[in-house]
């Protein structure tokens, strides 16, 4: 184990400046690519990376989660490592295989309709290397080597939007180039999380040989973790790729486009709370460990609903301004986007809840009752999927996208809400303190976004939309940050981490 780890405050603290600036980033990102590749080829990105993101997923099913706990409790244990990485080289041959048959049978043409097999080669090559670069930053996560890793991807994420405003302002920017930048990127960061752990004395590769006896325990290991998963990762394969194929089968791709752009723009919104999923479920992992659950109840306390209103406070802000958003991003052309934007702002808040009470579910190891949580939200959700999308014609309401998003906003706040009632049950907490702590914040973040965007626009200005974004925007925030102070509760803070901040910048100034 590494020598210099990072202590657990410095880690969360440098997780949120890192996606301070990867949300500046995106925010350019989501302009650019959209724009560059227009609706329809971005609607074709989006189609062929979220279903190949799917069949990568269920092909993991669940060993990620189980790999990243146990490494998180036993980081002396090379083996563990050499174990996965074998794992690792079997999904690949076997996701290439599947494709390779899937070219040679036809059979693409209807499960993918409308793509080029050159880019549905191209998409699995992307899901696969990104799926093994979350591997490799969740390994310096659990050695506590994340300052490190995030000052990489910090690094990627600038050079990143350096070359796509490169591309587009040389009108260089088609879906073959894309997919070569995708690949430039996850390369770049692979190969940095694989110095930084060399350099750390966390070695991915071991020179002694795995014994049967060693290759049969962590299998039996990994089985009992994740089998239970396994129906769960199946259903959500089958459901996750029904829904978009839905969408592409009645809407096209400038459909599937839109509800692309409308899910960009709500990942964006996740960012400050999707990084720091990794931190929290190895601390859950390793009090779990202790059997501390007093520690674990704390935890859990603490962070749920700070996390889901710094997300809340985002996603409010974007639903209310979804048209300058669309105007800054996507433009003209995604201007039927209007109400899938609006809506899919909605998913990351309680997508909070669902990853950071899901990694409770996985440090516990209860994925029994996690996978069947997910099961029925899945098959819950296929027959709504269809009357959502479906025309007229065929019995639906032809919402297109706007229909996904109100699928998925629907159920997710639904299915986060039932794994967040099993965790506080575990760990004899009230659930109502996180129910009303949710409608109250949201509530009153919508409401101070909506109000402070009518007395922006109502104030005859005459800027333009980004202008009046930005104005609205530091209002908003000050606005916010007044209520959080005086009434932190609300937001699942304290009043000692708002004295901190202002302490701090009256020593800067």
């Amino acid at each position: 184990m590494a020598n210099n780890k990072d202590s657990l405050k410095k880690r969360y603290g440098f997780k949120f400046l890192s996606n301070i600036i990867g949300f500046i980033s995106s925010i350019f990102m989501a302009r650019w690519v959209p724009r560059g590749l227009g609706p329809k080829l971005y609607g074709d990105y989006n189609f062929l990376s979220s279903f190949f993101g799917q069949v990568v997923g269920f092909f993991d099913m669940g060993t990620s989660s189980c790999f990243y706990t146990k490494l998180s409790q036993r980081q002396k244990e090379p083996k563990l490592v050499a174990f996965y990485f074998r794992f690792i080289g079997i999904i690949f041959l076997v996701l290439f295989v599947f494709v390779i048959i899937i070219h040679f049978s036809s059979a693409y043409i209807r499960l993918l309709p409308g793509q080029q097999i050159f880019y549905i080669y191209l998409a699995a090559g992307v899901a696969f290397f990104t799926w093994l670069m979350q591997i490799l930053n969740q390994m310096t996560d659990a050695h506590g080597l994340t300052i490190s890793s995030e000052l990489m991807r910090l690094l990627q994420k600038t050079l990143g939007l350096g070359i796509i405003l490169l591309l587009y302002f040389f009108n260089q920017l088609n879906l073959s180039n894309y997919f070569y930048y995708q690949y430039f990127l996850i390369f770049f960061l692979c190969i940095a999380f694989i110095r930084i752990l060399n350099k750390n004395n966390c070695c991915l590769f071991i020179k002694e040989k795995l014994s049967s006896d060693n290759t049969k325990k962590y299998i039996k290991e990994f089985y009992h973790y994740t089998y239970p998963i396994f129906f769960y990762s199946l259903v959500c394969l089958v459901a996750n790729i029904f829904d978009r194929w839905l969408l592409q089968f009645f809407g096209g791709s400038i459909q599937q486009g839109f509800f692309g752009l409308s899910y960009q723009i709500g990942a964006i919104c996740f960012l400050f709370t999707s990084a720091a999923t990794p931190l929290i479920t190895r601390e859950l992992s390793i009090s779990y460990a202790d059997k501390d659950i007093s520690k674990m109840s704390e935890s859990f306390k603490r962070y749920l609903p700070l996390f889901y209103s710094i997300t809340a406070y985002f996603s409010c802000f974007v639903a209310v301004q979804a048209d300058n958003i669309i105007a800054f991003t996507g433009g003209k052309g995604y201007s039927g986007a209007m109400i899938a934007v609006v809506v899919m702002a909605f998913f990351p808040i309680h997508q909070t809840y669902g990853q950071l009470s899901g990694a409770m579910f996985y440090a516990t190891g209860d994925t029994k009752r996690y996978s069947i949580i997910g099961i029925v939200s899945a098959l819950v959700g296929l027959p709504i999927t269809y009357f959502l999308i479906a025309p007229l014609s065929k019995f639906g309401f032809n919402l297109g996208a706007t229909g996904l998003a109100f699928k998925m906003v629907f159920l997710q706040i639904v299915v986060a809400n039932i794994m967040l009632f099993f965790n506080t049950r575990t760990l004899k907490i009230s659930f109502w303190y996180f129910f009303w702590q949710q409608i109250i914040s949201v509530g009153l973040l919508l409401s101070v976004a909506f109000f402070t965007t009518l007395f922006v626009n109502n104030l005859g200005l005459g800027v333009i939309a980004i202008y009046k974004f930005v104005i609205t925007g530091i209002l908003y925030t000050l606005i916010i940050f007044i209520i959080a102070y005086c009434f932190p509760n609300f937001f699942g803070a304290r009043k000692e981490d708002f004295k901190r901040i202002v302490k701090k910048f009256g020593k800067e100034k």
